[in-house]
């Protein structure tokens, strides 16, 4: 672990009254989804009920603004449309039972509509489908335990894909052809050894049983790359834990609070959360107290490749912290959105674009 800190620069970006929970980009755009009603930019403040965009080349606000009714929990993106799901009813005055669809250009709200029975925590697209998890038990009427897929080419409930978790499934991430799956669940599909993080295939939603990485606690967010998969869990001490794809664990790093948020670029491995600090060990104490030593990291840090902590330290604030994270590539940016305030001591409300 480094002992040292190195300086991260914010860039232009709007910010937000209230909590930011999904963060997606498409093309030079970067859509938001969370609580918050307005947005603030460039010294002035703009109705945004649950939904905004801005432009990543100029930091500023775009005039895409579909109000929802509730909080926007997940967000994707695709080349037609941008996906949005959560606890809302309407959407641009639409009727939109927890999930929508909206042009990316105008706001407009598509014809997408799927009556959901409960409430949806997180949104995938790969292999043709949009894939979406939470805790519920029907959507269009028909049994979905958790877990449902969308056919993207006619937006209609897709009847092969419908793996069954027994709990809430609450971060969806897709590679290789996969889908993984991290929550609170016991089994999928009843299979052993699938506890918390699972993997289904992305077509037929056949659970893979020799995949058993089996964290020790509730999985909060799953990233996948081409090196493996990563989970943020909960639990007495959060953890960013890397896995290989037949489930071996690689490494992990323990805090002191919950990592909430996980994602990699260029093989670094970013998390977010509720801590203050690393540990140094994987020993922790009550309330997750590292027991062998730590270093600061309030909210936010970074993992290299091996498994160490890099300099990489922007310290954000408040005590739920960072809820998302999503990185960019041209310019290669890490975006950053939950309950803080500040980012490095500076103002940043529920909302950063950084420097990676």
């Amino acid at each position: 672990m480094s002992r040292s800190t190195a300086p991260v620069s914010s860039r232009v970006a709007p910010t937000f009254n209230g909590s930011v929970h999904a963060i997606v980009h498409r093309g030079t755009t970067v859509y938001i989804g969370g609580a918050f009603t307005t947005a603030t930019s460039g010294g002035r403040t703009y109705p945004r009920q649950r939904l905004a965009a801005y432009d990543t080349r100029t930091g500023e606000l775009l005039s895409w603004a579909p109000p929802a009714d509730g909080t926007v929990r997940a967000l994707a993106a695709t080349p037609d449309a941008l996906y949005a799901a959560g606890f809302f009813h309407t959407v641009a005055g639409k009727k939109r039972d927890a999930v929508a669809a909206l042009d990316p250009a105008s706001g407009r709200v598509l014809r997408f509509a799927h009556p959901v029975d409960g409430t949806p925590y997180a949104l995938a697209v790969a292999n043709g489908r949009l894939y979406l998890a939470g805790s519920f038990t029907r959507v269009d009427g028909e049994p979905r335990a958790n877990l449902a897929a969308f056919t993207l080419a006619t937006g209609r409930l897709d009847g092969t894909w419908h793996p069954a978790a027994d709990d809430r499934v609450h971060s969806l991430a897709a590679g290789g052809g996969r889908i993984y799956l991290g929550g609170a669940f016991r089994s999928v599909d009843g299979v052993r050894g699938t506890p918390r993080l699972a993997v289904t295939d992305g077509r037929t939603g056949a659970v893979d049983p020799w995949f058993q990485p089996a964290p020790v606690a509730e999985v909060t967010a799953v990233a996948v790359d081409g090196a493996g998969v990563y989970a943020a869990t909960g639990g007495q001490g959060g953890r960013a834990v890397a896995y290989a794809f037949d489930g071996r664990m690689r490494w992990q790093q323990v805090f002191d609070g919950d990592a909430a948020a996980i994602i990699t670029a260029a093989g670094v491995t970013y998390v977010g959360g509720h801590f203050d600090r690393a540990c140094r060990t994987p020993r922790t104490g009550p309330q997750g107290a590292c027991l062998d030593g730590a270093l600061p990291r309030v909210k936010l840090a970074a993992i290299s490749p091996d498994g160490r902590l890099t300099p990489w330290n922007p310290q954000a604030n408040g005590v739920i912290g960072v809820r998302a994270l999503a990185v960019g590539r041209n310019p290669p940016t890490l975006e950053a959105g939950g309950d803080f305030t500040t980012i490095g001591g500076l103002p940043s409300p529920r909302f950063a674009s950084l420097s990676r």
